[in-house]
């Protein structure tokens, strides 16, 4: 019986390890987390847009409409190799300021409290015809010609 030489076995525990590897999922963490820390920190009736700014840094989006909302958001995706990524957590904290820029409320969301929209199926009918692309092509074939009573 024959053994295997030291460079075949370092060659199949390299292809090991790289395939091992290759299927670790790639885990993203995106947003703006502000901490627990950091949130009990801010107090509701006392601290300004500049104090929440201080503490929690840049909002990820501002309302622009209504009460003056601040929304801190974040999320963290995992990946297999091409597979399509998948949400573990997200989080939405929600700062809420009043006329006079005092934190109001302050409001914690997260990935159970979200909604699945459905988007609309129908189509916007369009005037015209439907050309199909050799159509497309010919149909110009001869409009861009002189006629023999044109002059320039």
């Amino acid at each position: 019986m024959k053994k295997t030489s030291s460079p075949h076995r370092s060659l199949l525990a390299a292809c090991l390890i790289v395939t091992a590897t290759a299927c670790s999922p790639i885990i993203e963490v995106r947003g703006n987390n502000p901490q627990p820390e950091q949130l009990a920190q801010i107090k509701v009736g006392t601290s300004t847009r500049e104090d929440v700014q201080a503490l929690l840094g840049t909002p990820s989006n501002i309302t622009p409409f209504g009460e003056e909302s601040w929304h801190y958001i974040s999320a963290i995706t995992e990946r297999e190799a091409f597979f399509e990524p998948e949400v573990k957590e997200r989080k939405v904290v929600t700062v809420v300021f009043d006329r006079a820029g005092t934190v109001r409320a302050i409001d914690n969301r997260g990935l159970e409290d979200g909604k699945d929209v459905v988007p609309a199926t129908r189509e916007t009918p369009t005037a015209g015809k439907e050309l199909t692309i050799l159509q497309q092509l010919m149909g110009n074939v001869g409009r861009f010609s002189k006629s023999p009573g044109d002059k320039k």
